[in-house]
């Protein structure tokens, strides 16, 4: 998905961190190889303690209030916490094995000040525009209503969930903060510094490609990047809990996520919340991979060859080698007319793939989600563009999915029919290689096959229109 759900907002503008997955990291200390020379460290810190890959995240709720001596933003930082601040950059730098040199500003931000920032710097350039091309992108495809109100959901959600961030373009750490600078937001920083760390390293935005022209094009690289970029940070963060936090910051973070709560998440559609998740989730498991077999000189190593899909981030045995097939799809302009509008051209992937199949608005029209796993497995490549038209909430969608085999084409196309009768119904004319709706509520829809394992998806307003579709693109003409 071109916009990511605005992820290209946070890569772009910030290197953010959510409190969203409390089970995702439960376990990761357990697959790291402890250095014996450290063991003076508690090495099996409570359960409790290991969270989300995120694992550290801050407040934005009235049940945390935040301390009334903390310094405004911009304010001077209290000579005692700048020091803990200190300490903690000193023990992440041990910790990643990597140093920083550069200038640092630091800031604490209070739960009322961070949503101000979510408003002036996240959203502020999300247009009435963007979002309705966001609505009828994520909603022809099945995965919100056509009435959602989608800036309303990220205002609410940035400003729940973001614990802290780093700004690569001032170099600035921030931490949202609570009841003080204690063990939460203490391990906040540790992670935000990470960031820093690898900035300067690697510079995220020119280095390592993740700017906002690259990710418009290409959607599927850039939260590639941000899983690795979110899995290291989170591994060091881990880290840090492991070897550098004391007791007392594992009881304040025991006791904070006692008492957690997260509504805006919680009541988020259920693919938003999988996809705030995919970052820290899998891309701390990507990492570990190569952490395991080679400890941080193999995780440096990524970045000289970032990871270009999700699928490589789903299964790194996958990375380097098994690179997407890119599906050129061509301009339906005139097919569709004059009044259509391009809104969104870019690769689905096989995670969206997945959530698409998993996830969907509609909780009936969803595959179990092992089924769903096989079926977005063996992704090989694939292409989409939507279309607006001159009715309001009118779409187009031309999809094309290439597979690595004929039996992963296979399996893909069996979980898709599935999905389709479950979204739309019987349809209204099939064999083994085409499913045919003349009318639903999303328009005309066609699924179709070819020999060479690419599967074809068509949705526009009638019959005809879907027919010049699939006749235009290349492997499915007439």
């Amino acid at each position: 998905m071109s916009k990511r759900v605005l992820i290209s907002i946070i890569v772009l503008v910030v290197s953010a961190c959510l409190v969203l997955s409390l089970l995702a990291a439960a376990g990761v200390i357990a697959f790291l190889r402890i250095d014996p020379a450290r063991t003076e460290v508690q090495t099996q810190p409570d359960p409790t303690v290991q969270m989300a890959p995120t694992a550290t995240v801050l407040p934005g709720q009235a049940t945390q209030p935040a301390d009334p001596t903390a310094p405004a933003e911009g304010g001077e930082i209290p000579a005692d916490v700048l020091r803990e601040m200190h300490q903690i950059e000193e023990q992440t730098e041990e910790n990643r094995g990597l140093t920083f040199s550069g200038e640092l500003q630091r800031s604490l931000l209070t739960p009322d000040q961070l949503r101000q920032r979510v408003m002036d710097d996240f959203l502020q350039e999300y247009t009435p525009e963007d979002m309705d091309h966001d609505q009828q992108v994520m909603s022809i495809f099945g995965l919100l209503p056509r009435d959602y109100d989608i800036k309303a959901l990220y205002t609410e959600l940035y400003s729940e969930q973001i614990a802290g961030f780093y700004d690569d373009e001032t170099n600035e750490m921030v931490v949202v903060q609570g009841q003080g600078f204690n063990g939460p937001e203490r391990a906040t920083y540790a992670h935000e510094f990470t960031h820093a760390l690898q900035d300067e390293a690697y510079d995220l935005t020119n280095g390592l490609k993740t700017d906002e022209e690259t990710c418009r094009k290409d959607s599927e690289y850039c939260a590639a990047v941000q899983s690795l970029i979110e899995g290291d940070a989170t591994l060091s963060e881990q880290l840090w809990l492991l070897y550098s936090a004391s007791d007392e910051d594992r009881d304040q973070i025991d006791e904070f996520y006692s008492t957690y709560e997260s509504p805006v998440y919680d009541s988020a559609p259920e693919f938003l919340q999988q996809d705030f998740t995919f970052p820290y989730d899998k891309g701390v498991y990507f990492v570990l991979e190569f952490y395991q077999k080679g400890g941080y000189a193999a995780v440096d190593k990524l970045y000289q060859d970032p990871p270009v899909s999700t699928e490589q981030i789903l299964h790194p045995e996958r990375y380097p080698d098994d690179k997407p097939v890119k599906i050129e799809l061509p301009d339906y302009g005139a097919a569709l007319g004059a009044d259509w509008e391009e809104i969104d051209r870019n690769t689905v992937g096989e995670w969206y793939t997945y959530l698409i199949l998993a996830f969907g608005d509609q909780p009936d029209t969803r595959l179990d989600e092992d089924e769903a796993l096989r079926a977005s497995e063996g992704w090989g490549g694939d292409g989409y563009v939507v279309y607006s038209g001159p009715q309001p909430g009118q779409t187009a969608l031309v999809y094309v999915s290439q597979w690595d085999s004929k039996s992963d084409a296979r399996e893909f196309w069996l979980g898709f029919q599935q999905y389709a009768r479950q979204r739309w119904g019987n349809p209204d004319a099939s064999n083994d290689d085409q499913l045919s709706w003349a009318a639903t509520p999303d328009g005309a829809v066609l699924l179709r096959r070819n020999a060479d394992g690419q599967v074809l998806w068509v949705i526009a307003p009638d019959a005809d229109a879907v027919n010049q579709l699939s006749a235009q693109t290349p492997g499915f003409g007439q």
